[in-house]
């Protein structure tokens, strides 16, 4: 395995101090020397690369003042050869090819293991990717067979899908407001758009929906 440098500048994104909390001890735990900067929103995130070479972003994509298709564009523009690892809770069968295909070279999700989250960390840092198993075998089907697989979903925006998996989830209009910053008649807006798009009429089966997806 390739040895990792010792003096390795990391940017952790989140607007959850707990989560940038746990996620830089691990950090430490594999790169004691790392030099780690941390914020909670984009535009933190934009200064720093503005400013600082990095050789690592890892970033949550649901964080005040821009979003994640933003985000990875500056980050292209302004240091290209830094490398993108999506953190996040959302789900990997749903998201984790969406990241990808912006640009981001890896996805994590915030449920895995310390030992996922630096073999992760390790890859990022030696081959600029990584992706789960699943997520693998998903790109080696499009790969081999030319083809993808297809669901009524694809249709949906990202922000869409987002509210898609929060009304399934069963939170109400005002939580999921309160949860992206969003004002509840915008919420309300998203919610009747997926329903026209997706051609359904109930939360039941929009839970339907995404089941049959994630198989």
């Amino acid at each position: 395995m390739k040895e990792l440098k010792a003096n390795v500048r990391i940017i952790v994104a989140d607007d959850h101090g707990i989560v940038r909390m746990g996620l830089i001890q691990t950090v430490k735990r594999l790169l004691p020397d790392a030099i780690i900067t941390e914020v909670e929103d984009f535009k933190s995130l934009y200064k720093v690369i503005s400013k600082e070479e990095l050789d690592l972003a890892i970033m949550d994509v649901n964080m005040p003042n821009g979003t994640v298709q933003e985000a990875i564009d500056y980050i292209k523009n302004r240091q290209p050869n830094l490398k993108i690892l999506i953190f996040s809770s959302q789900d990997e069968d749903l998201y984790a090819m969406r990241y990808l295909k912006m640009g981001a070279g890896g996805y994590l999700s915030k449920q895995s293991s310390s030992s996922v989250i630096e073999t992760a960390l390790t890859s990022m840092l030696t081959t600029g990717r990584y992706a789960s198993e699943a997520v693998k075998e998903a790109m080696f089907f499009e790969s081999v067979s030319g083809t993808k697989k297809t669901s009524p979903v694809e249709v949906l925006s990202d922000r869409e899908l987002q509210i898609a998996n929060k009304l399934a989830e069963g939170l109400p209009l005002k939580e999921i407001s309160n949860q992206l910053n969003l004002h509840s008649s915008t919420i309300s807006t998203y919610k009747n758009r997926l329903f026209e798009k997706l051609k359904i009429k109930s939360i039941p089966e929009l839970v339907e929906i995404l089941r049959l997806y994630k198989q």
